[in-house]
């Protein structure tokens, strides 16, 4: 084989190797959004793992159209969500917010679900208002 030969073909595995590393890194820096109930699934354990609890109120319990995106990334049949509301106090400053419920469902008990009773809350102490109501293994229902 000729040195000029050798050179080229050379060349030609280092400019395939790096035609493989570089796409490799665009897809996954161009890769997918995470799955928006992952990440809500991630953030009940964090809350439930460090959160302190807090006597709070439950509100309301809603039905929300579910948005087209988030549709196409979930299962969901009928592009219903499940949104408790409910309400807590921290140092003299009241929260009210909402959790999507619709995949603890199960967990959830939604016959324990009633405007106007009490629940446990947790909540990230670094950050109030940041809080559940139900989580994968925790409930604050009663």
């Amino acid at each position: 084989m000729s040195h000029t030969h050798l050179n080229w073909q050379i060349w030609a595995l280092n400019a395939a190797s790096l035609a493989v590393v570089g796409g490799a890194f665009l897809s996954k820096l161009l890769g997918r959004s995470p799955d928006p109930d992952e990440i809500e699934r991630q953030r009940r354990a964090y809350l439930n793992q460090i959160g302190r609890i807090v006597e709070g109120q439950i509100t309301d319990l809603v039905e929300v159209a579910e948005d087209k995106a988030r549709r196409k990334s979930t299962k969901e049949v009928d592009g219903r969500r499940k949104m408790v509301c409910y309400s807590y106090s921290i140092s003299g400053v009241s929260y009210e917010t909402a959790q999507d419920i619709t995949s603890l469902e199960g967990r959830a008990g939604m016959e324990r679900i009633i405007t106007g009773l009490p629940a446990s809350i947790k909540y990230d102490p670094s950050n109030p208002s940041n809080s559940i109501l139900i989580a994968d293994d925790w409930s604050g229902l009663r």
